[in-house]
């Protein structure tokens, strides 16, 4: 078992803040855990920032299991939080117990549900079978057709309230925490103080329990990212400018250079050596 375990940030609500990041490969989620954060998260936003669709909608199990299992081979403390894919589980509990599983013998150690109110029998399921769960609402990307797209959530009382529904929902089916993302900083301040289990914002302001952004969002890989973020790096500029380098290096002739390659010391003694493996090929 690792460190950091939904015991754990459950008991960290109020006392000490909650950081999550995403990650889909071996080398970010090592790199991840080697920093201290609290959850590894495999988000299905890999979608939209590794494999270049527009929304989530398009993200297959098979994917998530497949990053999953590299993600958690790397991780030896954070908690690995897998998202629970559109169309693995709203079509039947049974059919959400199944991929829940799935992701869990991938190496996750908790699953992520969008919605609450909704799905909180599965989520009930899931926390008797022993399956970690967090929850998710505020703004739903899986859902964004219905939305009107991805904006901000929680300006009237019909949100607020569906916000609210959600969150308590979840604490009441067993989940260890949800997820309040692109919510109006109050609302999530309200959530907050009105659930037992830690929230975890995203676009949602301060007046929460943790805080989650995605791996190429903060790490400014890509030049544009969404208003809430803080790019904490420039590694899109980084790389452009080292691949650039590679490249003027190589036209030039500079690489490779002296100490890039390995070459006889005795030209003699290659020289004896090539024209007897020529001479083999001749015979051949």
């Amino acid at each position: 078992m690792r460190e950091i375990t939904p015991k754990k940030i459950i008991e960290r609500k109020g006392k000490e803040k909650i950081t999550m990041v995403t990650a889909y490969d071996y080398p970010s989620a090592m790199l991840a855990d080697k920093a201290g954060m609290d959850i590894v998260f495999v988000g299905d936003s890999l979608g939209m920032v590794v494999y270049g669709e527009q929304n989530t909608l398009n993200v297959s199990m098979e994917q998530m299991v497949f990053h999953t299992r590299a993600v958690a081979k790397a991780v030896k403390r954070a908690l690995v939080l897998a998202d629970m894919p559109f169309g693995s589980y709203e079509v039947s509990v049974e059919e959400g117990v199944r991929n829940a599983i799935r992701l869990i013998q991938a190496g996750a150690d908790a699953v992520k549900i969008e919605g609450g109110h909704d799905h909180r029998e599965l989520v009930r399921k899931l926390v008797r079978m022993g399956i970690p769960v967090m929850g998710h609402t505020g703004l739903t990307p899986q859902r964004y057709l219905r939305l009107g797209g991805y904006r901000l959530m929680g300006e009237n009382e019909e949100e607020i309230e569906e916000i609210l529904r959600d969150a308590r929902a979840l604490e009441k089916a067993g989940a260890f925490a949800v997820v309040l993302e692109f919510t109006l900083a109050d609302v999530a301040k309200l959530v907050t103080e009105e659930i037992s289990i830690p929230t975890i914002g995203i676009g949602s302001g301060p007046w929460v329990d943790g805080q989650v952004l995605v791996w190429h969002d903060l790490l400014g890989i890509y030049e544009n990212v969404p208003p809430f973020v803080k790019k904490y790096a420039d590694i899109g500029g980084m790389i452009r400018l080292a691949l650039e380098n590679y490249r003027e290096d190589v036209k030039e002739g500079k690489f490779p250079g002296k100490g890039h390659y390995w070459e006889f010391l005795d030209k003699d003694d290659f020289r004896k050596k090539a024209q007897r493996a020529l001479e083999m090929l001749e015979k051949d």
